[in-house]
């Protein structure tokens, strides 16, 4: 294998992509591969600083626009310095969140408009896309009750947003698959975690036959 598989995971608030990648790893290390997992915002120093800023949630006088750029700026600086030297050199790199989460978020949910928030990313990526994008889909109800269930978990600025802002957040990630649909694929996240499991093994193990 010369270049590596490059997959994300997205969805919501409270989708469960934290499971879902523990799936996805188990899976490729099957196959008899050693995959590098990260996130977005984040997975490297100056990026993680990034993330620090952009979920603070006293920041809520922040501007879409800098949202935007903001989290493109930490997304090319975690390419450059952790994914792209991974794929080159033949790794699976599984990433919380890339790309689709800016379209859905910031250009759908915000109102920036796909396409402009895209551009700014594409500058960013230099062209560096997803294999193979999962799609964990569960109703905006279904997933902040999860968080607030979660007394593990820190809300952060996102997840205090009102209710419509996380329902065209799901909107925005429907129309991120319908342009994608040739590398995103939805899973009803939620099933009984089990299912989910399941259901995201037996998808990557798919994929993955034929290709490595």
């Amino acid at each position: 294998m010369n270049k590596g598989f490059f997959i994300t995971v997205e969805g919501g608030e409270g989708a469960g992509k934290t499971t879902a990648i523990a799936s996805i790893l188990a899976e490729i290390r099957e196959q008899g591969l050693e995959p590098i997992a990260t996130r977005e915002p984040g997975g490297i120093a100056i990026a993680e600083q990034i993330r620090a800023i952009v979920l603070d949630n006293r920041h809520t006088a922040m501007d879409s626009r800098t949202e935007a750029l903001l989290y493109a700026a930490a997304r090319r600086q975690h390419l450059s310095e952790k994914v792209i030297p991974a794929l080159e050199s033949g790794r699976v790199v599984v990433c919380d969140r890339f790309i689709d989460s800016s379209l859905a978020y910031q250009g759908y949910a915000r109102g920036l408009g796909m396409d402009e928030v895209f551009a700014i990313n594409k500058f960013a990526i230099e062209g560096w896309m997803p294999d193979l994008t999962l799609y964990l889909d569960v109703s905006p109800e279904v997933g902040l009750a999860r968080i607030r269930s979660d007394r593990n978990r820190e809300l952060n600025r996102l997840d205090l947003e009102a209710l419509q802002f996380h329902q065209k957040v799901r909107d925005g990630y429907e129309e991120v698959l319908r342009r994608y649909s040739e590398r995103v694929q939805r899973i009803d996240a939620e099933q009984a975690p089990d299912k989910v499991a399941s259901q995201i093994r037996r998808i990557v193990n798919q994929w993955l036959r034929g290709r490595v």
